[in-house]
């Protein structure tokens, strides 16, 4: 029986894209060589349908741990070495774990410090550059974390410097490793404005919940549901190039 072919339109229908997305996907290499027709026309195959859905579940924003593994996985499928694109798909998921294993200790961390136990023992208020090197931030970091409602910090009354007790060098620790881990300024400020006041019973929720009024917000402000997704979307990226290579091999 002759070989089905495809056209843009039918693809494009398939995935519920437009036409010239898949003819991006083609110019931007994502796609193996598409035939012509005599005529011009693009003769797309099942194998062709296969690699635009996977580039689709692949190319999404964001890519915990970086875009490198996903782009080459993308490459090597479409130049048939799925090999290399199976090892690079499974990087892509041990760096999501990762990802989501460091978001999870930094919560951790928040919450062992919100039960009151505290995380730094100084004898005496620091100055901010003194406060900054302990924490291994810089000071500006440090002013800007105040300037949005992440820190309050006490002055001295006789020269107005800032002075980090061991409660606000405390505080400035679980907020520098929830932006290391990966969370965003405005997912830390919806926690401890509830821990401030006085609900602190459930903070790794009020970490990834933007309350329904709140009009913009991107994915770190729901850090910890998004790796979650991230973590699906690599293991359907390693489902997908499994059936990619049971595919060629019953071909031959």
């Amino acid at each position: 029986m002759p070989e089905q072919f495809l056209r843009t339109s039918d693809i494009a229908k398939e995935l519920g894209i437009h036409p010239n997305t898949v003819r991006l996907y083609e110019e931007w290499g994502f796609l193996p060589p598409i035939p012509r027709t005599s005529s011009g026309y693009r003769r797309f195959t099942e194998a062709h349908l296969d690699q635009m859905r996977l580039a689709r579940t692949a190319l999404q924003w964001p890519y915990p741990g970086g875009k490198e593994p996903v782009l080459e996985l993308v490459y090597s499928a479409a130049g048939g070495d799925f090999g290399r694109a199976m090892e690079k798909a499974y990087q892509y998921l041990a760096n999501v774990r990762s990802e989501r294993a460091q978001a999870e200790a930094a919560a951790a961390f928040l919450e062992q410090w919100a039960t009151g136990q505290p995380a730094d023992a100084i004898s005496q208020p620091l100055r901010i550059g003194e406060a900054a090197r302990r924490l291994n931030v810089t000071t500006d970091m440090l002013r800007n974390w105040d300037r949005n409602g992440l820190l309050d910090i006490p002055r001295d009354p006789q020269n107005g410097y800032r002075l980090y007790g061991a409660a606000e060098l405390g505080r400035a620790r679980v907020i520098r490793m929830l932006r290391q881990a990966g969370y965003s300024v405005m997912a830390i400020l919806r926690m401890l404005l509830e821990f401030d006041s006085g609900r602190d019973d459930n903070l790794r929720e009020a970490l990834d919940s933007p309350p329904p009024d709140e009009d913009v917000y991107n994915f770190a402000d729901r850090w910890l549901s998004t790796l979650a997704g991230e973590e699906q979307r690599a293991l359907d990226i390693i489902q997908l190039l499994t059936a990619m290579i049971a595919k060629a091999q019953s071909s031959k």
